[in-house]
């Protein structure tokens, strides 16, 4: 059975439990380098990987999501007092009301496009949209941040990957710019000041009052992957396993955020386009991220092009991973749903998370096509104990 954690960012675990596993497996202790600083995600380093039993490993882009290139790492003192390691260019400032700002590629000239509220562990988007005037609104104002790489990106590719593949596991790749209509993209943290429906409800909205809108936005965005793409696949050849694709969550816990026909008409099209690229001129998968209820969307997920369907949230509705895996099992590789982390991970017993572990790795793991992960990423206030029950389940099932 194939095992991962922290090789994309909705398969990681937050950097306090990162310092906590690393102490508890002895390891040396030093500041844990946060590499997605939007949900302070901590880096998994071989030697955590070997003692967690991991098996994939991932590669992401220059830069993280607020624009600030991975590099130059300096310490910085959380809110809830641990020394972590950010990219150079990070900045933030404390509030009146106790809320971290943070800002778009560091510059606090201008205004903050995260917030992280006092005694939370991770940031929340600020809505920096300006008030929407519905005869001035040009699709061209989505686009601004979706690029061609640059001859500095594809060097940084160049050496990253070799360096990753020599490692011997799995390699998923997040290369960027295929995520169509990802909420957590639109309101442009990268940006200073981003332009366009940026609003979540907006956006949202969009779908059913605006879909030229989108479309067009969607149309330009997939070019541009595409384009990417062909740069791209010479560098990364067979040394990529898995592509990440996109994360737009279609699902709520009991219903979805769209019909299947809206999917069908305005998402479909762009995700086939991307998937039929890469299945005809690379050997890699590729792995769709939606939360949720999403059952129903899974001849869908299928039909455009999808290998991985992730997180596998079994505690939505319709989420029975018995019929996920009667049903799908043999189209789909599900990554994800070897442990709820809404109920069972953070306030389960020891012995409630091993025995959920083993049902669920006995319903999913047969015949292949299961990557053991959490439900999304395993956060800060998790028991340790609970998470070292977790992965020794995991290891009794594999041997």
């Amino acid at each position: 059975m194939v095992v991962d954690f922290g090789a994309s960012p909705v398969t990681g675990i937050h950097v306090l439990m990162v310092e906590q596993l690393r102490e508890h497996f002895g390891l040396e202790q030093k500041p844990v380098k946060v590499n997605e600083p939007y949900q302070m995600l901590g880096e998994v380093e071989e030697d955590l990987q070997e003692a967690m039993g991991v098996d994939v490993i991932g590669v992401s882009p220059s830069s993280d999501m607020f624009g600030n290139p991975m590099k130059d790492f300096k310490e910085y003192r959380t809110p809830w007092n641990q020394v972590v390691l950010v990219p150079g260019s990070f900045t933030v400032s404390v509030d009146g009301k106790g809320d971290t700002l943070l800002y778009p590629q560091g510059d606090n000239s201008v205004s903050p496009s995260a917030k992280m509220p006092k005694a939370a562990y991770f940031f929340d988007a600020v809505n920096r949209q300006k008030p929407l005037d519905e005869s001035k609104l040009d699709p061209e104002d989505n686009v601004e941040e979706f690029t061609r790489m640059t001859a500095s990106d594809l060097e940084y590719w160049k050496r990253i990957i070799p360096e990753a593949a020599q490692a011997g596991k799995g390699l998923l790749a997040n290369f960027g710019g295929t995520g169509i209509g990802d909420i957590a993209l639109v309101p442009g943290l990268n940006l200073k000041a981003p332009r366009g429906i940026r609003d979540v409800a907006d956006w949202y909205m969009s779908t059913l009052m605006r879909p030229d809108y989108l479309h067009y936005i969607f149309e330009k965005q997939t070019d541009v992957a595409l384009e990417n793409l062909v740069m791209i696949k010479d560098i990364a050849g067979n040394m990529v396993d898995v592509a990440y694709i996109c994360g737009t969550d279609f699902g709520t816990q009991d219903s979805s955020f769209c019909d299947l026909d809206t999917f069908e008409q305005l998402y479909a099209p762009y995700y086939r386009k991307i998937n039929n690229w890469i299945h005809e001129n690379t050997p890699w998968k590729t792995f769709k991220h939606s939360c949720g209820a999403v059952e129903p969307f899974m001849e869908s997920f299928i039909s455009s092009g999808f290998d991985i369907i992730n997180p596998v949230q079994i505690n939505a509705a319709g989420m029975d991973p018995l019929l996920l895996k009667q049903k799908y099992g043999d189209r789909l590789t599900f990554w994800g749903g070897g442990i709820d982390t809404q109920k069972v991970l953070p306030f389960g017993t020891p012995d409630a998370v091993k025995a959920h572990v083993r049902k669920q790795c006995e319903i999913l793991a047969p015949g292949g096509g299961f990557v053991f992960n959490t439900v999304h990423n395993i956060q800060a206030n998790v028991p340790l104990q609970n998470v070292l029950a977790m992965l020794e389940a995991v290891r009794q099932f594999g041997s």
